[in-house]
């Protein structure tokens, strides 16, 4: 490929939380297949860009193939999703600016999303980038319901007035000692759910994937927390909420959450 922009789709069957995740049917359609047509949506959108999955399963790439995805065969002994993106950019389109990792369990992230951080490394405003929604309170009093029956599911961050990221955590950040009063000053509450989806400049992502795994990022299981302890400025995005939203699927509860955002607001397909 030839591409300044690569975005890529790492995408596991060996989940352990959710065995196969990316095969699994939303409203008759594969979760990754619906990632894939967000991609191709981006990449289109994007100058210079292309798209890829990368995966180590045989059966995500028949898969791929069945849908006339782009795929590439990654080490299954990758890490993370960052470093299987890496080895794709390098396989794929070694001579690219920036790597887009659209996570391949965020089956309804909006093309916009993709755009505005591939937007935001462009100018030069981050090492990475990534976005972020501002949970109005009914998000919040969501989100704090989807932690009842996955406590790791979501994960929220705080930053500074320049958009950069301060922390991110899977509990609800910051804490709040008068929330009653917050919420009669506005319709948003203080707390941003972070999307998993990530942009990084090549150079930035070759260094995150030679740095060993960081403490905090072991203790949250978040490996954005390694460019966070290590220094390296993240810019945050800031998007709007859509109706059908989530941070990712990583349990078969979340998939039934999403299965029921569908029935009451309908099937969004390709979101722009």
């Amino acid at each position: 490929m030839t591409a300044e922009t690569l975005i890529v789709i790492p995408s596991r069957y060996g989940s352990t939380r959710f065995p196969g995740k990316p095969l699994a049917e939303i409203a008759g359609q594969t979760m990754l297949q619906r990632v894939a047509a967000q991609a191709r949506a981006a990449a289109a959108t994007i100058p210079h860009a292309q798209f890829v999955v990368a995966t180590d399963d045989a059966r995500i790439a028949d898969h791929c193939r069945e849908i006339d995805a782009p795929v590439v065969m990654t080490d299954p002994a990758s890490p993370s999703g960052s470093d299987r993106a890496l080895e794709a950019a390098t396989k794929c389109a070694p001579d690219c600016k920036f790597v887009i990792n659209l996570q391949g369990d965020a089956p309804f992230t909006p093309v916009h999303y993709v755009t505005a951080i591939a937007h935001a490394l462009a100018q030069g405003k981050g090492a990475a980038a990534t976005p972020c929604i501002r949970l109005d309170w009914a998000g919040l009093d969501a989100l704090r319901e989807a932690k009842r029956v996955s406590p790791t599911s979501g994960t929220t961050c705080v930053m500074d007035a320049d958009s950069k990221a301060l922390w991110f955590s899977k509990t609800i950040i910051p804490a709040m000692r008068d929330e009653a009063a917050l919420r009669q000053q506005s319709e948003f509450s203080p707390v941003c759910r972070h999307v998993g989806l990530y942009g990084f400049t090549r150079a930035a992502l070759e260094e995150f994937t030679r740095t060993p795994a960081s403490p905090y990022e072991e203790i949250e299981g978040l490996e954005q927390l390694r460019m966070l302890e290590n220094g390296v400025s993240v810019h945050c995005v800031l998007v709007e909420a859509q109706k059908i939203s989530t941070s990712g699927i990583d349990t078969p509860a979340d998939l039934a959450r999403l299965q029921a955002m569908i029935e009451r607001h309908g099937d969004p397909g390709v979101i722009d």
